[in-house]
């Protein structure tokens, strides 16, 4: 499996506005650049080891939460963020969301 640099970063991204956190402040918190943070919320720059666990635990995350999309096991991080999705819709709208995702996951898997 690849590693999904772009959705790690939107990760990223999304849990320090949550944060209310500047990137720069996540910058200086994880001792990297403001540039490099950003080419990592951009998905464009690589990262080290030290530097993606530098930036979970200054953001609160888990390596599991931080990295779920590129991870083998990374399916119960996804089923619980999905239903944290689900947790402020109405009935109709999660009733929408249920048959589309029924319907795509039937695309996905042409018979």
């Amino acid at each position: 499996m690849e590693i999904n640099y772009a959705d790690i970063g939107n990760r990223i991204r999304k849990q320090r506005k949550g944060l209310k956190i500047t990137q720069e402040k996540l910058a200086e918190m994880t001792e990297l650049s403001v540039q490099h943070m950003s080419g990592i919320e951009n998905g464009k720059t690589k990262f080290s080891f030290q530097s993606i666990l530098r930036i979970a635990n200054a953001l609160e995350l888990s390596m599991d939460e931080l990295l779920c999309g590129s991870l083998m096991q990374g399916k119960p991080v996804m089923q619980n963020e999905f239903a944290n999705l689900l947790a402020d819709c109405t009935a109709e709208e999660t009733g929408l969301i249920l048959s589309m995702a029924k319907a795509l996951k039937k695309s996905l898997r042409p018979q």
